[in-house]
């Protein structure tokens, strides 16, 4: 099925979507700052360029979105009906990339915690970050 924008609109469109300073990363610093942790964020030259660094805790967090790093099983992860192998691919290749980092990143020692955005929508917001607040108390 063919696409149902134009090459300029689609294209538009795709450049409107943010990588950096989400609502849901976004989220997670000010609660992460709030709690008196200082962090770095998406360090270049770090497998996967994490979204939070926090060198203290020889940790890093990747907040993922559901829709595109493929959460199985998620409510907002649905495959899009025009262009699905296309579409396909790219998730596959970002949930590759996704795992090739976290490889990397444990051989070199850090911790790594990944949090979906349907983890941090209002109904399971705190319980994601007192979870949060435990894992790095560990």
């Amino acid at each position: 099925m063919a696409d149902v924008h134009s090459k300029e609109t689609r294209s538009y469109n795709m450049s409107r979507i943010k990588s950096k300073d989400t609502k849901p990363e976004l989220l997670v610093r000010k609660f992460l700052h709030k709690n008196g942790f200082r962090y770095r964020l998406h360090v270049k030259d770090m497998p996967g360029k994490p979204d939070i660094v926090l060198p203290k805790y020889k940790t890093v967090i990747f907040i993922h979105g559901c829709f595109w790093h493929g959460h199985e099983g998620c409510r907002y992860y649905v495959v899009p009906k025009t262009r699905t192998e296309w579409w396909l691919n790219k998730i596959q290749g970002n949930t590759n990339n996704d795992t090739k980092a976290e490889t990397l990143l444990e051989k070199l020692g850090w911790k790594i915690i990944k949090i979906w955005e349907c983890e941090l929508k209002k109904s399971s917001l705190e319980t994601t970050l007192t979870q949060l607040l435990t894992i790095m108390h560990q």
